[in-house]
């Protein structure tokens, strides 16, 4: 759909014209409209929430079916930085479980609990930086942690717009997936799935960061539908 298709779409009549200028000078179309879709859902989106991306429906859906596959009974979800709500709203809709969502931006956990509001979904939200005020073990820990390098080219619409804090980290990108991946046990139970998206190049190193503290796991490195490496699973038990 072009440009002025979408906003003709999503935007009243008298707005469109103002929509249009706004999109010239580089804003995305989704902070314009307002709302942008995701898996089966639509969602608000404002500038403190990144923009919800194909990559991220595709985590989403592996990790339903890898959840299917390995849970009998009802699980418990935390989802790690979780901006729109996106991934926790979709997968408190698709499996059967209690979900617990987290970020360190209280406007996006806002925004996320508007999100959940208006898909009829109960998540419990807590503001916190990565598992600092987390408490209790789950069966699936998933995030899409910002991991970007500081000097990695961005485009320029990603970069003028979407929310610093939710794409960029400090050791080369890798900050908050060493982080979780350290301290992830304490939280987990047994059996359990942890779930990332990660950077098209971090793969390789990640795996063997994993395989440090989870020796005896099942970690797999799987690609996105353009064949990039593009998600990290640690399936326990």
């Amino acid at each position: 759909m072009r440009p002025e298709e979408y906003l003709k779409k999503y935007l009243p009549e008298d707005k469109y014209e103002e929509g249009l200028k706004q999109y010239k000078k580089g804003k995305p179309l989704q902070y314009i409209v307002g709302t942008a879709p995701f898996y089966d859902l639509t969602l608000k989106v404002n500038e403190n929430v990144l923009i919800p991306r194909f990559e991220t429906e595709y985590l989403t859906e592996k990790t339903i079916n890898y959840s299917k596959k390995h849970f009998q009974n009802k699980i418990k979800i935390l989802d790690i930085g979780t901006g729109s709500g996106a991934i926790a709203i979709a997968l408190k809709k698709h499996l059967n479980s209690n979900v617990t969502a987290s970020d360190i931006s209280l406007e996006a956990l806002e925004l996320a609990k508007e999100n959940a509001k208006q898909n009829n979904v109960e998540i419990i939200f807590i503001h916190s930086n990565i598992f600092e005020n987390i408490k209790g073990k789950y069966d699936v820990i998933i995030s899409n942690p910002p991991y970007i390098a500081y000097d990695e080219e961005v485009e320029e619409i990603v970069k003028n717009n979407e929310p610093h804090l939710a794409l960029y980290a400090d050791d080369n990108g890798l900050y908050f997936y060493k982080e979780i991946i350290k301290k992830a046990k304490k939280y987990l139970n047994k059996k359990s799935i942890l779930a990332f998206e990660i950077g098209m190049t971090q793969g390789n190193y990640l795996k063997e960061y994993a395989n440090h503290y989870f020796p005896n796991s099942k970690i797999s490195i799987e690609k996105d539908l353009t064949g990039r490496d593009r998600y990290l699973f640690i399936i326990n038990g």
